[in-house]
């Protein structure tokens, strides 16, 4: 405070000085004021060898300036009319310089200069408080060159320290740690066998899945410091700041070696070099470049391990992931039903739960949850139970919260009219039977005409049936034909389509486009990935001069089958709802009066022969595909697909 308080005077004496220094400039001459008279006997005299006429800004005001001869001091007077005192001395033949207008001169050129100067001294004052102040720069910093420390936070544990027992349902990604974490305990035990530790390990996997709590959770077994800093706070607008806060990082990490640095998001500092239309980010590459230097730098035994967290992998410069710099790559998944159910249990141990809620069973229709996706599902359903006034959760408060992450909240007061109730009521029954009836993809968890935050007109949602590492033909099929549902019910019902279906229809071209050209499971184009590039590209430009990897033929055979398959499963889910035009009549109906029903309640509206044969039409389309269903498998990315679009958005 002091320091700036004496800036502040400084900036004021110099505004002073400057003052002076242009009131004396205009000083330095002796000026003698006259009256009209004295000024008229002088020109009548010719005693004026030159004048100069000022005029002020109310016209024709001014004054006339002029020598006498054989003296040096400056005569001024002031004349009513400038014009006419112009014609006068030109008659007398006195040479007159006619200026312009007046201006002020504090105005025009002594307060532009005292407002610039005030200006420089106000940022210079700002940027160094905002150094100085707590947070503003590494260690507390009190001068400008702290613009350039690092902003990474020290952590050295206490009693809020997170331990592997703290992190639930990454157990294999915790096992793979633990050898780092021995390391730091014990150095000596490895570099005595000539071992060297990884420099760098990168923490790959979705946003949610608990990277960040997994690096704090190494730190935190190890005992040792730990540096915690975002990828974007290295880049600033000055050139060279990032290089400047990637040094500075490293020298800390030094001093307090053994410890661990860890870097959220690096992709925002460490993405590929030199890609795009317009080339790179010269500052942020800077900073990449002086973190692939600094990773390079240490020796085997300082104890310094970085560790990095990102989920957009496939972005970052190859340089930093060879290895001597991020040796290792530890994948973070979504976790399975058990791993989920420990997830559930540490977010619930603060939160009373009623006897009916069952964890595990929550566990088992989470299938695709994160671990921020679970904590914020009991979120909700502990605000839904404080909403209620009561003191425990119930089953109730966590299906509501369930059906709010995963659609969005319901909008009861929404004015729909009775016709497009209707419609949304057939168009939702349509899906629900084909989820009820087709196996794979049901059964029926939730069936609601009422409105969504979303957008949607209504939803139906399935409930998983568990972790799906692969997922067969026949399911990708089933899919489609759930998807077709409720365009296939308006048009049995109603005659006609509506524009309710667009997302439906989405789901199912993407899934038939991925069976053609990602999975191999076309019979007419073969075993053969004709997935473009272009399809996964996150920079603009980078393959801008690229072709397809195949011809124009092949194009137009792929969109053939595409087209055959999305074909063929309509004309199949067709034929199941004409069927069952009676219970798409009475679910419906069932709808119109109690706006949703549950999974029981929709399958009681099923009698027990039209299951019969219901179920005899779906095992004769599945025997069709039996061949398929053993030798034809999806990879894990359509599981993850399919949990994110298990609710229909009309």
């Amino acid at each position: 405070m002091k320091k700036s308080n004496g800036i502040i005077a400084y900036t004021i004496i110099i505004a002073i000085v400057i003052a002076l220094i242009f009131f004396f400039q205009r000083s330095l001459y002796t000026q003698t004021n006259v009256t009209y008279s004295q000024y008229r006997s002088f020109v009548e005299e010719e005693k004026i060898a030159q004048a100069q006429i000022e005029q002020n800004a109310k016209v024709p005001t001014g004054s006339v300036l002029f020598f006498v001869s054989g003296s040096s001091t400056e005569y001024r007077v002031f004349v009513s009319d400038v014009n006419a005192e112009l014609d006068r001395l030109q008659d007398n033949g006195i040479k007159v310089t006619l200026t312009a207008v007046k201006e002020n001169y504090f105005l025009n050129t002594l307060l532009p200069v005292l407002i610039l100067v005030i200006g420089i001294s106000f940022v210079f004052v700002a940027m160094t408080g905002r150094m100085a102040a707590p947070g503003g720069g590494s260690g507390g910093g009190q001068s400008m060159a702290n613009f350039g420390r690092s902003r990474a936070v020290m952590e050295t544990g206490g009693s809020k320290k997170v331990l592997f027992k703290d992190v639930a349902g990454l157990q294999e990604e915790k096992e793979e740690l633990e050898e780092v974490v021995d390391f730091l305990k014990n150095p000596n035990m490895y570099t005595s066998l000539g071992a060297r530790i990884p420099k760098g390990i990168l923490l790959v996997g979705p946003p949610g899945t608990g990277k960040t709590l997994l690096a704090k959770a190494v730190a935190g077994e190890a005992g040792v410091p730990f540096f915690s800093i975002s990828g974007s706070n290295f880049v600033e607008m000055f050139v060279g700041v990032g290089a400047s806060r990637v040094r500075d990082l490293f020298e800390q990490a030094k001093r307090n070696a053994p410890c661990i640095i860890f870097i959220d998001e690096i992709d925002a500092v460490a993405r590929r070099r030199g890609t795009g239309l317009g080339g790179g980010h010269d500052e942020r590459e800077q900073t990449l470049n002086q973190m692939l230097v600094e990773m390079d730098g240490f020796g085997v035994n300082e104890g310094i391990i970085v560790m990095a967290a990102t989920n957009r992998v496939d972005i970052l410069d190859p340089a930093i992931l060879r290895p001597g710099r991020f040796d290792r790559k530890v994948a973070v998944g979504r976790p399975d039903v058990k791993g989920r159910e420990e997830i559930l249990k540490v977010h619930t141990k603060n939160k009373p739960l009623g006897s009916d809620v069952n964890l595990r069973r929550v566990a088992q229709t989470t299938a695709g949850f994160t671990g921020a996706d679970l904590e914020n599902l009991m979120n909700e359903a502990a605000i839904s139970a404080a909403k209620a006034g009561r003191e425990y959760i119930n089953k109730e408060d966590v299906d509501k919260s369930y059906i709010k992450v995963g659609v969005g909240g319901e909008k009861r007061s929404h004015v729909v009219s009775e016709e497009d109730r209707k419609i949304t009521a057939y168009h939702e029954s349509g899906h629900a039977i084909l989820f009820h009836l087709l196996p794979y993809v049901g059964p029926v968890h939730i069936v609601s005409i009422i409105p969504t935050g979303t957008g949607a007109g209504g939803y139906t949602m399935p409930l998983p049936q568990g972790d799906q590492e692969y997922i067969t033909k026949a399911h990708l099929l089933n899919e489609i034909k759930v998807s077709m549902g409720g365009r296939i019910a308006e048009k049995i019902i109603f005659g006609n389509f509506t524009t309710g279906a667009s997302q439906d229809i989405k789901m199912a071209s993407g899934y038939a486009r991925s069976m053609v050209t990602k999975y191999g499971m076309s019979e007419n184009l073969g075993f053969i990935n004709y997935e473009s590039d272009d399809q996964e590209e996150v920079f603009l430009g980078k393959n801008l001069g690229h072709t397809k990897p195949y011809s124009e033929k092949i194009a137009a055979a792929i969109d053939e089958e595409v087209k055959q398959i999305v074909d063929e499963c309509y004309r199949e889910a067709y034929e199941i709802l004409e069927q069952n035009v009676d219970v798409l009549h009475k679910s419906a109906k069932l709808l119109l009066e109690k706006e949703r029903i549950t999974g029981a309640e929709f399958e009681a509206l099923f009698d027990r022969d039209d299951a019969k044969d219901a179920d005899a039409h779906v095992q004769s389309n599945g025997a069709e595909q039996s061949t398929a269903e053993n030798v034809n498998a999806a990879d894990n990315a359509v599981a993850e697909q399919k949990a994110e679009t298990q609710t229909d958005k009309q």
